[in-house]
């Protein structure tokens, strides 16, 4: 049971669908804002705080891909969630590129979508009352509260997804770690193309690693992942 009104920017061209959701989503004590298109939802984001967003891909006046960046360009915090009819896997990793932190495929049950949105918002909400957490990492400096990197020359601004991994490579700092691991902890559960989606990830914290050769990220095939590096809390 929600102890405090939610608030939901909702992004759904087919009306009828989006009413069904709206209705549901207040019956379980959402506060809810339907948007026909993606401009509209851009719109009302620029206007107002959203605890969550839930997006259709496929919609006229800018797509959900579109609306999830200018979200991220103005939040880190807030869980995005696209509502798609589309499986391609192209499509998924996309989503999670542009800053998504998860996917419904259509048609999808009302009880599973407010499962997931739960996850997401009791997340959300023990971040933002978590103090600041900071690790020292090699000759880096990364906040996990503030979704920075440093380096000596420069400072990285990590998306949410990235900070996410990097603190829990973080905290199992020169241990093995599965893949199926990995995925459960970050993403909260083990799927094909999340999968994909963390290799891609991977890739890009390698890359700000460069700053720093004695910090490795490395593969061990068929099994997972160890980051080889030196970490301390701050």
């Amino acid at each position: 049971m929600l102890t405090k009104k939610v608030k939901v920017l909702l992004a759904e061209d087919d009306m009828s669908l989006g009413y069904v959701i709206k209705d549901n989503l207040q019956d379980a004590g959402y506060e809810v804002v339907l948007c026909p298109d993606g401009q509209t939802a851009i719109e009302k984001f620029d206007k107002t705080q959203y605890d969550i967003c839930l997006l259709d891909v496929m919609m006229p006046n800018k797509d959900g891909f579109t609306v999830a960046r200018r979200i991220r360009q103005q939040s880190d915090m807030v869980p995005i969630l696209f509502l798609t009819a589309k499986s391609m896997e192209e499509d998924k990793i996309k989503g999670f590129l542009t800053g998504a932190d998860d996917y419904i495929t259509k048609p999808f049950s009302m009880q599973e979508l407010l499962l997931r949105m739960d996850v997401f918002i009791r997340r959300s909400r023990k971040l933002h009352a978590d103090s600041v957490q900071e690790y020292s990492i090699g000759q880096m400096k990364f906040s996990y509260t503030d979704l920075k990197l440093h380096t000596a020359a420069e400072t990285f601004t990590l998306t949410q997804k990235e900070a996410d991994l990097l603190k829990f490579l973080c905290e199992h700092a020169n241990h093995i770690l599965k893949r199926d691991e990995v995925l459960l902890n970050v993403w909260g559960k083990d799927d094909y193309f999340l999968g994909r989606s963390m290799d891609v990830f991977m890739t890009k914290l390698r890359k700000y690693f460069k700053a720093d050769p004695n910090i490795i990220l490395e593969t061990i095939h068929g099994v997972g992942f160890r980051f080889n590096a030196e970490v301390g809390l701050q």
